[in-house]
């Protein structure tokens, strides 16, 4: 078949990876100049197999009107009158509950899970060596005795869903894992490390997918925006290019995260998937005793941590505040001032990269990998903070429903389960 995948994040060539295994002809279309130009191009960098519960938990709903008031807040929700907003954020705190997150959590495990034996399949090609892959394990450090209960009751939930191995630290233990804490510890009740997460830099592993993609035959057309998806009689889609060119195909496999909401609509497609900006800082780093190795995360401040090579890699914030591309200078400072106090001595945080991406999220947090009402159309949207962890095991999932194939994880992300 003639498949065309629109979008070059780290999802839509995943998609291509995973359907060019199948013997198809694939084209990779995207606006931009090269691939991972998007919400993959500067992302947290943490392949966060096990720690998938959704944003939407049983402790947001007393959380909501702090985020509201507090402008320096990790999480900031702007108000928004606009129908589909108003839904999203109605659908969002009604999944705010125990029961629907344990629920999503396992579904994620097990998606996550299927991502990461793919990726480790990857990974051993000589394309994929230059990554700045580490698998030195994860450590979520925890400021309160309150969060710190919390996160015990929670390693408890996800062990009983199937979770690989985590454990428990105390203060002291955490500084053992990662000496670069110790400025910090006083600061620390404890924390949950997991051995088996990795991190790795999206952007190389979106330009390793590209020059692999290439030699297995794959066609990439960028600096190539798409106008339209066009309504054909016979219950099919065509792509009409900003060019007024169409194309045809018989697959076509939307992956354009938040971009997919506004292209979608006129199809009669309403995807509850809504931007969500994060930021991160790239540094190099000066002084190596006081960088970490292990990822971190940050759990009160939502900030993480990620060695990349020589850099350190350093992401938070969520603001659900629109189609605003916009680096905000405020959240730039307060992520910069956050960084400082964890690990002040690892490099020139004022000379750091900055960037702004937005993370396309459903209210329960799990990704839409479903058939269109249109023959030819397919979803593979909605992923959240979570796109470079389960972009493989997405993938796999949408290969398998373009060829019937039975697969036990796929009811559990069609487009009617985004919607709660």
């Amino acid at each position: 078949m003639q498949i065309f995948v629109l979008g070059a994040g780290i999802i839509g060539l995943s998609t291509a990876h995973a359907l060019v295994k199948q013997g198809h002809t694939v084209t990779v279309i995207d606006r931009h100049p090269d691939v991972a130009q998007g919400t993959t191009f500067a992302n947290g960098a943490q392949l966060s197999y096990s720690y998938v519960a959704p944003l939407a938990g049983p402790g947001v709903m007393g959380k909501v009107p702090k985020w509201l008031l507090d402008p320096s807040s990790p999480l900031r929700f702007t108000p928004s009158l606009k129908p589909a907003d108003m839904c999203w954020n109605l659908r969002f705190l009604k999944a705010c509950n125990a029961t629907r997150s344990e629920q999503t959590t396992a579904e994620l495990l097990k998606l996550a899970y299927l991502s990461r034996e793919h990726y480790h399949q990857l990974f051993t090609r000589p394309e994929f060596q230059s990554i700045d892959f580490s698998a030195t394990g994860k450590l979520v450090v925890h400021r309160s005795q309150t969060s710190m209960d919390g996160a015990v009751r929670q390693l408890d939930v996800q062990q009983r869903l199937g979770s690989l191995p985590q454990q428990a630290l105390s203060r002291e233990e955490c500084v053992q894992k990662e000496p670069a804490l110790a400025p910090i510890a006083h600061q620390l009740v404890g924390g949950i490390f997991t051995e088996s997460e990795e991190a790795a830099d999206a952007f190389k592993v979106a330009q390793a997918f590209k020059q692999y993609l290439s030699s297995l035959g794959v066609q990439f057309l960028l600096n190539t925006p798409i106008k339209a998806l066009e309504k054909q009689t016979n219950n099919t889609v065509t792509i009409r290019l900003a060019s007024n060119e169409t194309l045809n195909a018989d697959k076509i496999i939307v992956c354009l995260g938040v971009e997919s909401t506004n292209l979608l609509a006129p199809l009669g497609i309403h995807v509850p998937v809504a931007p969500l900006k994060g930021y991160s800082l790239t540094l190099d780093i000066e002084n190596d005793a006081m960088a970490p190795k292990v990822s971190i995360t940050d759990f009160e401040r939502k900030v993480v941590y990620a060695r990349l090579g020589n850099r350190l890699r350093l992401a938070g914030m969520a603001d659900l505040v629109g189609l605003d591309y916009r680096i905000d200078p405020n959240r730039i400072k307060a992520l910069i001032k956050e960084a400082e106090a964890v690990f002040a001595g690892a490099g020139d945080y004022q000379k750091a990269q900055q960037w702004a991406g937005l993370r396309p999220a459903t209210p329960l947090g799990k990704p839409i990998i479903d058939q269109t009402p249109y023959h030819n159309l397919y979803l593979n949207i909605g992923h959240g903070a979570l796109g470079f962890t389960l972009a493989t095991g997405s993938a796999e999932l949408l290969a398998a429903l373009i060829h019937q194939q039975p697969h036990a994880l796929l009811s559990h992300f069609n487009l009617a389960a985004a919607k709660g």
